[in-house]
Order: C-alpha cells, then sequence, then structure tokens
C-alpha cells in the first residue's frame, strides 16, 4: 500500500535493510526479499550492518564478509537494485563491475556527530576526508545537518561545522547519490535549504581549485548533462580566505553566482548558523574572494545567465 501510494504521488521509496549483523538470516531472504522489492518497483536499498562481529563471529573485513557483500551485490543486481551500504568493506572497485553498488560509508560519517565517545568529528575531518577514503570511491557522509545547536551537555557529541560548510560538503564530497540528513522541520523557513533542492549529485567534470590535506578544501563540479557548476569550500578550525578563479567557466558567457556564505561573526563552535545568500554576475575571468569562518565553508551554484 505504501509503494502504491508513493508511486502515486510521483516519490521513489528507498528500502531500509539494517542487517545488526545477522548475516544468514538476511542472506536466507536476500532473493525473496529483493524479488518483492522489484515487484513492487522498489529499486533502491540502504544496507546497514551496525555491529563489530557478526553474530557468527567475524570481522566487517573477514573473507566471510568479503563474500557476503559480494552476494548482496550480485542479488541486487540480478534484481535491478541499487545498493548504499552502510558499516561496510571500504571501496574496492566493485562499483565499476556492478555499477549498482551506487555509495557507501566506509569511514566516520555525519553520524558520528550524534553519539560518538569522543565527541564527533573534529573540523578538519572532511577535509582529510576528500584527500583519503573519498580517493577510493563515493562516500555517503549525509550532509545538511541544519539544526546545530540543540541544547546538549558539553560532554555530548555535536556537529562541529557551520551550517554553510555543511552545504558545501554536498559538492566536496561525492556522492551519487545525496540525503538531506536532517528532520524535516529543521528545513522549515530556511533561506538555505534551496541549495539542496539545487545541488546536483553527480558531475562530469570536477576542478580541484586548492586545498591542504588536514586544513582546507575548494573543489568546482558541473553537474553531468547540463551547464550549471557548484563550488564547495571547506576548511578545519581555523578561518581563512580562499581566491577562487572562475577561469573554468565558458569565455564569453555570463552567468549568474548564487553564494551561501559564513554569515558575520560565524564559527563552528557557539556561532554555527549564520548564512549569508547574495547573488552577482560573473564570467570566467572573474575571481571570486571565499571568506570562510573557523570550521566554515562556502557553497556556490554557477549558473548561465538568462
Amino acid at each position: 500500500a505504501i509503494a502504491a501510494y508513493a508511486k502515486e504521488k510521483g516519490v521513489r521509496l528507498i528500502v531500509h535493510n539494517e542487517t545488526s549483523g545477522g548475516i544468514q538470516n538476511y542472506e536466507r531472504q536476500l532473493d525473496s526479499a529483493f524479488a518483492l522489492y522489484q515487484s513492487l518497483g522498489l529499486d533502491a536499498i540502504k544496507s546497514g550492518y551496525v555491529t563489530d562481529l557478526t553474530s557468527e563471529g567475524h570481522s566487517h573485513y573477514s573473507q566471510y564478509m568479503v563474500q557476503h557483500y559480494r552476494r548482496v551485490i550480485e542479488a541486487a543486481a540480478r534484481h535491478h537494485i541499487m545498493l548504499d551500504v552502510h558499516e561496510p568493506m571500504h571501496d574496492t572497485g566493485e562499483r565499476r563491475t556492478y555499477p549498482n553498488m551506487m555509495s557507501r560509508e566506509g569511514a566516520r560519517g555525519q553520524e558520528y556527530n550524534a553519539w560518538s565517545g569522543d565527541g564527533g568529528n573534529p573540523p578538519e575531518h572532511e577535509t582529510i576526508l576528500f584527500f583519503t577514503r573519498l580517493l577510493a570511491g563515493p562516500m555517503d557522509f549525509t550532509p545538511g545537518i541544519f539544526d546545530l545547536l540543540r541544547v546538549r551537555r558539553p560532554e555530548e557529541p555535536r556537529v562541529r561545522t557551520t551550517l554553510a560548510k555543511q552545504l558545501a560538503l554536498y559538492v566536496v564530497l561525492y556522492s551519487p547519490m545525496q540525503m538531506a540528513a536532517d528532520l524535516p522541520e529543521n528545513y522549515e523557513r530556511q533561506p538555505a535549504f534551496q541549495f539542496i533542492r539545487d545541488v546536483a549529485v553527480d558531475w562530469d567534470t570536477t576542478r580541484v581549485i586548492d586545498g591542504r590535506i588536514g586544513d582546507y578544501v575548494m573543489v568546482a563540479r558541473r553537474e553531468r548533462g547540463g551547464r550549471n557548476w557548484f563550488v564547495g569550500a571547506i576548511t578545519d578550525e581555523e578561518g581563512r580566505t580562499l581566491d577562487l578563479p572562475l577561469s573554468f567557466l565558458t569565455p564569453g558567457r555570463r552567468y549568474v553566482a548564487e553564494i551561501y556564505a559564513d554569515g558575520p561573526k560565524a564559527n563552528w563552535v557557539d556561532n554555527p548558523l549564520p548564512v549569508s545568500i547574495t547573488k552577482r554576475q560573473v564570467t570566467s575571468a572573474t575571481r571570486l574572494r571565499v571568506v570562510l569562518a573557523p570550521g566554515g565553508g562556502q557553497a556556490i551554484r554557477i549558473r548561465p545567465a538568462r
């Protein structure tokens, strides 16, 4: 009934399969469950393996689990189902043979900011991921948290970024399937949510403009099959000012840059929410001054001028 209602409304559902490490139980149901999903038009699964050891005593990186992950990929392929895997082994290139292996976690994602005993990911975390984990393939980091100032005790974990940096992560950390990871009510009446509506999820061109591992990253990407460019810039706990040449744009054409920047006095510690949203005309000869707050970021959509 839910699948039929979603189809009626033009909504595509993603199924969540949390195994909790019960591998034999999951494998007994693979083909029958995937056949059911296919019959209902459900063509995407987000799977999970939240456990240190499986119920059979195997680690995530054991030969037993390597074989299991492959069986799941192959079963999903038979039923034309895409996979987004959490708590997996690291990407080793399977997606080149099985393109339905769309994305995966495989490093400390956003969820660590909710419960990790060490307080969550430090401000430099994502500037490291870009040069390390992301070299292996797409990562389902789940960016887009807007509720950054929930009332918590000082020792509890929290998101250590500004809101503008959460937007920039959609561009910096590549995944061909993205998620608006916060509660729907936290996006209501938030002008910055427009960037999440607009940002592409796959790209045909990437230009790494500047970066230093553990310090900052600035990358430009052109949407796949389109003419819009997106820029993401992020920094660690230090505020920075970067120079952004727009020489990757087509010469002779005019564009509009929609800029989502850290607002006045923004910082990740106690003032992460201010976002300044501006527009300006640009060309391939333009150079933008990108100002990043401590723990901050900047997200830019560049579209052809009408």
